[in-house]
């Protein structure tokens, strides 16, 4: 496949906005719309190279490349008020799945927003593509988990492989891309590269070092499980460590990320420490390769964090923010916490001596184990200093 081209799109529509999950769980849907409203207010929507794109509820012939009939007739049923036992064992109606009235409609879309990035990318209409609503990495293709209905990334993923020899899907939100995972745990031609916190201390309870792939997709199955307190400069080394001699090596011919933002330092639900500074130098890394890219949205509990962190995310893949300092007091904002520095970016957060004498030797320990469980099976070598 060619370089990607240089147009930039946006997956995104109100109706996004005013659909959404119940306040019974903390999943909220407006932060796609919140990060939408800051880049309009900076100005960072407009350009020759970029554009705002609405997506259509994704075919049910689609989402069932993936998810199972029966399970979608559940969903459906549902939604519209039926109960049912069989339900429950499908994930449909627990505490982080709940039922309410658009539990399909609202999937549907956000799915139907991820297809239409894939589109994009495959047409050539656009070299990079971002929804912001998408990233439902924990559905499996009959059970609903950790507030997702429908797996959007292992849909987009299926489609795209379809097209390329060798599709990589990076997940840095930071539970584990399970759902994704599985749907090519066996295949040798999608490389799945997850870097979360440790399924020990946080949902799924998934994703050790030593899972690798089987059968022809062993080595092609990557997880990076990391401990809590993981701070950027740690992160970063793990991610230089691990994720870009992978990509060097693999050589996608495009790449799926998922950009969570629940790994930022005073996420609810989550124990990392990062800023959205370590964002920024992923999607660089990632952008580096010079290959289509689709992204997406994800996890992401403190909406304001998120939100930001998303339209900053947009900055970077628009060339927009090019210095640390470059976003400061663009389009007015200039509003200053302990935390934030004003324009997009948080402040610098460095670690205690506490969190180095902690987490350092621990992201250490599962960066050498990673790249020795992985590397050989991509002509790596494994002990070479990252």
């Amino acid at each position: 496949m060619a370089d990607r081209p240089h147009n930039k799109a946006l997956v995104h529509s109100p109706e996004l906005d005013s659909l959404g999950y119940p306040d019974s769980i903390p999943f909220d849907t407006s932060r796609a719309g919140k990060a939408i409203a800051a880049l309009d207010r900076m100005g960072l929507l407009d350009g020759p190279d970029r554009s705002v794109v609405a997506p259509e509820p994704a075919p049910l012939d689609m989402i069932e490349r993936f998810h199972t009939r029966r399970y979608l007739d559940a969903l459906r049923r549902a939604a519209e008020g039926e109960h049912n036992l069989d339900f429950l064992a499908m994930g449909i109606g627990t505490p982080d799945c709940p039922v309410f009235p658009e539990m399909f409609s609202y999937p549907r879309l956000a799915c139907g927003a991820t297809l239409k990035a894939a589109d994009l990318l495959a047409s050539g209409e656009a070299g990079i593509a971002f929804n912001p609503s998408g990233g439902y990495h924990h559905a499996d293709p009959e059970r609903a988990a950790g507030f997702c209905y429908i797996n959007d990334v292992a849909i987009g993923s299926l489609v795209l492989s379809e097209q390329v020899d060798r599709l990589m899907v990076i997940d840095v939100d930071v539970h584990h891309g399970d759902g994704v995972e599985r749907a090519f745990y066996s295949r040798s031609d999608v490389m799945t590269i997850s870097f979360h916190e440790s399924g020990r201390f946080l949902f799924p309870g998934t994703g050790f070092e030593d899972d690798i792939g089987e059968g022809e997709g062993r080595g092609y199955a990557v997880n990076v499980p990391l401990p809590p307190g993981t701070y950027d400069a740690v992160y970063l080394r793990a991610f230089d460590a691990v994720a870009v001699p992978l990509i060097r090596a693999y050589r996608p011919d495009i790449i799926v990320l998922e950009v969570g933002m629940d790994a930022l330092s005073g996420d609810p639900l989550a124990h990392l420490s990062l800023t959205n500074n370590a964002y920024c130098s992923v999607i660089r890394r990632v952008m580096a390769a010079d290959r289509p890219l689709l992204a997406t949205g994800g996890g992401g509990y403190h909406v304001e964090n998120t939100a930001r962190g998303w339209a900053l995310a947009w900055a970077v893949l628009c060339g927009a923010d090019e210095d640390e300092g470059s976003q400061a007091g663009l389009g007015g904002v200039m509003i200053e916490t302990t935390d934030w520095a004003g324009g997009l970016r948080d402040r610098r957060l460095p670690p205690t001596d506490r969190q180095r004498r902690t987490v350092d030797p621990k992201v250490d320990a599962t960066i050498r184990k990673v790249r020795a469980n992985v590397f050989p099976y991509h002509n790596l070598d494994e002990t070479h200093e990252a």
